[in-house]
């Protein structure tokens, strides 16, 4: 009985060879596509961030490095922006009207205070991509933004703030209580 299965399984193996090189050839079927999800593109309007246009752009940039669920690409011309970022000599801040949505002011006052310009783009951004303030904090987290002291140039978000903004715009979390407010001027 054995021999008998294994003989029929040898003859029907046989059979499709044979048949495949006399016949046409079929494709292999195609592997499996990757499934993560595409990144949510988020576009930024620095034309009005005056001499921080550079410091924008490399906020930006810092978080596209950090993050893969969301990418920060500048609006081109004529198009309506997600995040719009403008310079003015007040305290920078950020105003979130829903999820990758706002307003970002670079202010000159923490400028001329001696705040790395960067980290203050990169800090704001992460406001409006969901993150709140931690003050006080360390230089490590990003989002300390001024209570870690004039010295510290970190522009980059902490494991935590990453992870946090991969679940927001990944969809593995939802928003916390403690997460940045939307709708709401947050004044760093």
């Amino acid at each position: 009985m054995h021999i008998r299965q294994v003989t029929g399984g040898l003859v029907a193996a046989l059979a499709v060879t044979f048949s495949l090189m006399s016949g046409q050839a079929t494709a292999a079927p195609a592997p499996a596509q990757d499934t993560a999800a595409a990144a949510r593109v988020v576009t930024y309007d620095a034309s009005g961030s005056a001499e921080f246009r550079s410091a924008v752009d490399r906020g930006a940039a810092i978080w596209n490095e950090s993050v893969n669920a969301v990418e920060l690409v500048p609006s081109a011309a004529g198009q309506r922006a997600n995040i719009r970022v403008l310079a003015d000599n007040g305290w920078p801040r950020a105003q979130t009207t829903s999820l990758g949505n706002g307003t970002v002011w670079i202010g000159r006052q923490a400028v001329i205070e001696g705040h790395n310009t960067i980290r203050i783009s990169s800090h704001e951004l992460g406001h409006i991509l969901g993150l709140p303030d931690i003050k006080p904090g360390p230089c490590t987290s990003l989002m300390s933004g001024s209570t870690a002291g004039t010295s510290c140039t970190n522009a980059y978000p902490n494991a935590a703030e990453k992870s946090a903004v991969e679940g927001y715009f990944g969809g593995a979390l939802t928003r916390q209580s403690g997460d940045a407010p939307l709708n709401t001027l947050i004044v760093d």
